[in-house]
């Protein structure tokens, strides 16, 4: 465990001393930001929501996740870092879930930046209008949830390749699509359209984002974490061979 932790501060200091992250980071709050206050100044209903950012918060994650976790693997893998890395006395999956766990902290701290959204909202709320914080709290674990899904799915891409571009295509394809399914569902009915949903990391963010805590919610998003940390480090253990 003290060898996870150890890799995931390295990571995070690497993050944070990194201009890539703070590039990547200041667009995704511009863009979100933006969008949000666009809607603030809209005409409002006697009950504020985040309905819109957390409508479209998916989408922007599918492009953000993968732009972190790019050069998780690939960059240690094409700097020759890597192999450095592997003659420690460290596990193949302790180095991944150490970058794991740094890639979900950093997803974390760029959606407690947006937290002020709520907050300005139920500062500024007129008298017979109010703020349900229900589906908010809900919006935001579903959020890190679904950055955690994001961030399994990346850092397997990560592990196969030593090019950060294409690293980060392949996950963006990989994330695109799971969001895209859901949207597809509403157009198919019958058996493939429930399939469809159930595969769909949009359509189970929306239930959460009602305020509804499901765990089958919740077990896909860890389960498509756990496919991406294992294939990861299945990847990482090949080298080896």
């Amino acid at each position: 465990m003290n060898k996870i932790i150890y890799i995931t501060c390295r990571e995070l200091k690497a993050y944070f001393i990194s201009p890539t992250a703070y590039i990547v980071v200041s667009l995704f709050l511009l863009i979100a930001g933006g969008l949000f206050w666009l809607e603030f100044f809209q005409p409002v209903s006697t009950e504020l929501s985040l309905r819109g950012f957390f409508f479209r918060a998916p989408l922007f994650m599918a492009f953000f996740v993968p732009a972190v976790t790019m050069g998780l693997l690939s960059e240690e893998k094409r700097s020759g870092t890597l192999e450095m890395l592997m003659t420690l006395p460290v596990k193949d999956s302790e180095v991944v879930l150490g970058k794991f766990f740094a890639a979900v902290a950093l997803i974390g701290v760029v959606l407690l930046a947006t937290i002020f959204y709520p907050i300005t909202l139920s500062r500024l709320a007129t008298e017979g209008t109010h703020l349900d914080w229900g589906p908010v709290w809900g919006g935001y674990l579903g959020l890190l949830f679904l950055g955690a899904a994001y961030a399994g799915i990346g850092i397997m891409v990560s592990s196969w390749t030593k090019d950060q571009i294409i690293s980060i295509l392949v996950s963006f394809f990989f994330c695109f699509g799971l969001y895209i399914l859901g949207p597809l569902s509403n157009q198919i009915s019958g058996v493939l359209g429930e399939l469809l949903w159930f595969l769909s990391s949009s359509g189970h963010f929306e239930n959460i984002a009602r305020g509804v805590v499901d765990t089958r919610d919740i077990l896909y998003y860890v389960s498509v974490s756990a496919v991406g940390i294992t294939v990861a480090t299945v990847t990482l253990s090949a080298r080896r061979w």
